[in-house]
């Protein structure tokens, strides 16, 4: 994942851009959740990399995730509170594809 894909999706570090893919994300995980926006969700973990300006060590990569890596902590995680699978539009595989 580069840093330049997480600032077009509209994770910047000033916030997520009005009207861009980040403020549709934040918008339907907040609808879905019941108002608010959860901690260690997609949204909330993308504009962390995006506020950083860095995504190189989180271990999401173009070849898949790294091996010991935050991205492969979140994944495995994700995978033990859905019985063994990550589930598509989860953390890991929104985060993943971007």
């Amino acid at each position: 994942m580069s840093d330049q894909n997480v600032r077009n999706a509209g994770f910047t570090s000033s916030g997520i851009a009005g009207g861009s893919l980040a403020s549709s994300m934040m918008s339907q995980e907040a609808r879905a959740s019941g108002g608010g926006v959860h901690s260690g969700g997609p949204t909330s973990t993308l504009q962390e990399m995006g506020a950083r300006g860095s995504t190189h060590s989180s271990g999401f990569t173009s070849s898949g995730i790294s091996r010991g890596s935050q991205a492969s902590q979140m994944m495995s995680q994700e995978a033990r509170t859905h019985g063994g699978g990550t589930p598509r539009g989860g953390t890991t595989s929104t985060v993943q594809s971007i």
